[in-house]
């Protein structure tokens, strides 16, 4: 099956859920491992501004690194004699195919966990990364998981408006909403903006 190619310097929002809209998190160490296999496949060739792990399904907002800002001393397999062709679709595709043998052989299962191949939509204007950022982060609410945003422990939102070390591209996110205080309100007011935005 062919990969789908996603472009260098450009943002997508990903997402794929489980074959069937079955579960792909089975127990809480599996998100955990998830993120895990992100930090290993695909933050070395994408920057991640956002992203939510829902029991069946994921969302991600990234942006695909250039080359020249691959750091390929984070790919395991590449080697100074033995350089590798990177491709961002490519790392995508082994960072869910490990994930999904690991969830199989840990559970005993067979056959695909996923649905099909990660989609993806390309982000052309700063409303739509916006309102993408908005709808990602607000995913646990629009599911009736938590009542806060703070509550839901597997979103980006607790680490756009921490001080903690982070992985994520918080201070850009942030300047998208200009502060972290309007970044804050746009997230609770996010039902009215959506209504606004339609």
């Amino acid at each position: 099956m062919e990969i789908q190619a996603i472009e260098e310097g450009c943002l997508y929002h990903i997402f794929n859920r489980g074959n069937n809209s079955e579960k792909i998190f089975f127990e809480e160490e599996n998100y955990r491992y998830f993120l895990k296999l992100l930090k290993k496949y695909i933050v070395p060739v994408a920057d991640i501004y956002a992203y939510c792990l829902l029991q069946n399904h994921f969302h991600f907002l990234v942006r695909i690194k250039e080359k020249k800002e691959i750091d390929f001393q984070k790919l395991k397999y590449s080697t100074v004699d033995k350089p590798i062709e990177v491709s961002a679709s490519r790392q995508f595709s082994h960072f869910l195919n490990a994930y999904s043998q690991a969830i199989n052989k840990k559970f005993g299962r067979t056959g695909s966990l996923f649905e099909k191949r990660f989609e993806r939509k390309e982000i052309t204007d700063e409303n739509y990364l916006r309102q993408v950022i908005l709808y990602i982060n607000n995913n646990p609410l629009k599911h009736n998981l938590v009542e806060k945003l703070e509550d839901y422990k597997w979103s980006s939102y607790n680490a756009h408006i921490s001080n903690s070390k982070t992985s994520l591209k918080r201070k850009e996110v942030i300047e998208i909403f200009d502060d972290i205080e309007n970044f804050i309100w746009c997230h609770r007011n996010y039902d009215f903006l959506n209504s606004f935005f339609d």
